[in-house]
């Protein structure tokens, strides 16, 4: 049924919205995880070849004419890395070049104002082959009056090249693992929904059989409270009145059982159409003329508006008795004094549209949604007196769905209420 379907449909959305959250958020995480473990990492490296250059560059100042191993310059032997030693003039004193790719980038770099004493910080440029990234730290040295800083970089272009290759690899993964997610979570809403389908279903069957069942006895109990209200014997008004009372009431759950009855064969796809073709207008004129005695009965002006020749393909049957729905709850819920027009509005080429429209007590806003549900009403205890049983207007929804119409409503408290139909003019035989 179209109801579990959206349901279960409803509960794989949210798992995987769920999951969507999740995946993204793990996704984000490891990638800051590996981005801090590369980067701490590579700057433990830098500040080690910092300090090994500052101590050659301290040994070399205090003893000019010894000779120096340069292999002491860095505790590895990674060709990635680069250093340039400046004096306080902005002479440069030594070096260990960086690539040609690289250089000429970094030249800008060297530059306090760049890159402060002691700071870490990874630039990236755009290149030929994509983004080339750079990580570079700058160290004061001062022996005596002598004073030079030290720059001392790395090319890291590959390895921010493979954690940007890993985080696509990841979103990857979460994008298959969002889909198998996904695919699991519509399995398991559907074995979720089959126990509720499955009551749903008795409770269904069981409607449709009590309905049927309790139909014969209520016809006999109302023909036996008709038979016993002819019975001029019966002369005691008190049990006159309560015979007419108890008449009242089969009436009213005949009603209901026939309501339930219809709302069961369609939610068993019993319910067919036996389409012909049908004046709108006429139908809506003579239901008009129908109710008018119950309209005049309550004190209510019932109107027709706008009455013409409008054939339409439906069921004459069913769309009477959608009219007949709507009509009679306008009468009900306008008090003595108000007034119900029933108006056929102007059509277009492919459909027909008429209104119900009252002067009576309205509908909040927030009540609006709610009132083709099955069994809702607005006012339980009012609706009651007034023989209610929050059923036609599921019925109505139920009649337009099968005739591929529409049904909407405009209401304010005090004021009134206006529903609107639309009918497909021309409609195929399901």
């Amino acid at each position: 049924m179209e109801m579990f379907r959206s349901s279960r449909l409803r509960l794989t959305l949210v798992y995987s919205v769920i999951m969507c959250v999740f995946l993204v958020a793990l996704i984000v995480v490891v990638r800051i995880t590996m981005d801090w473990s590369m980067f701490s990492e590579q700057e433990r490296e830098l500040l080690d070849a910092a300090d090994s250059v500052a101590d050659v560059q301290a040994y070399s100042i205090q003893h000019p004419n010894a000779a120096i191993d340069e292999t002491r310059y860095y505790k590895n032997t990674n060709d990635r890395l680069f250093f340039y030693v400046f004096d306080e003039n902005n002479n440069l004193v030594n070096f260990m070049r960086a690539s040609f790719r690289v250089e000429p980038f970094i030249v800008d770099l060297m530059n306090p104002e760049r890159l402060k004493n002691g700071e870490v910080k990874v630039f990236n440029y755009p290149s030929e082959s994509g983004r080339t990234n750079i990580m570079m730290i700058s160290k004061k040295i001062r022996i005596g009056d002598v004073e030079q800083i030290v720059y001392i970089g790395k090319d890291v272009t590959a390895l921010y090249s493979g954690l940007q290759k890993e985080t696509y690899g990841l979103a990857a993964l979460g994008v298959l693992a969002l889909a198998i997610s996904t695919a699991i979570g519509y399995t398991m809403a559907g074995w979720a929904i089959i126990p509720l389908k499955e009551a749903y279903e008795k409770q269904k069957q069981f409607a449709a059989d009590a309905s049927h069942e309790l139909r014969t006895p209520l016809a006999v109990v109302l023909t036996s409270t008709e038979l016993l209200l002819s019975d001029q014997s019966i002369q005691n008004p008190l049990l006159r009145e309560v015979i007419s009372d108890v008449k009242d009431e089969v009436k009213k759950m005949s009603k209901l059982v026939s309501d339930l009855l219809i709302i069961a064969r369609s939610d068993n796809d019993a319910l067919k159409l036996k389409l012909q073709k049908i004046d709108i207008g006429k139908i809506l004129e003579q239901n008009v003329r129908m109710m008018t005695p119950l309209a005049e009965k309550k004190g209510v002006t019932l109107l027709g508006v706008g009455f013409r020749k409008m054939p339409i393909m439906g069921d004459e049957q069913k769309i009477k008795q959608l009219i007949l729905i709507l009509v009679d709850n306008a009468i009900k819920y306008t008090a003595r004094g108000g007034s119900v027009w029933v108006n056929l509005e102007s059509s277009e080429k492919d459909k027909a549209v008429f209104s119900v429209q009252d002067s009576g007590i309205g509908i909040a806003k927030e009540d609006q949604d709610k009132i083709f549900e099955r069994f809702y009403r607005v006012d339980k205890a009012r609706s009651r007196e007034m023989g209610g049983n929050g059923l036609g207007l599921s019925i109505a929804t139920e009649i337009l769905r099968l005739h591929k119409g529409k049904i909407s409503v405009e209401s304010e408290l005090g004021v009134g209420t206006k529903f609107t139909v639309e009918l497909q003019r021309q409609l195929n035989a399901a």
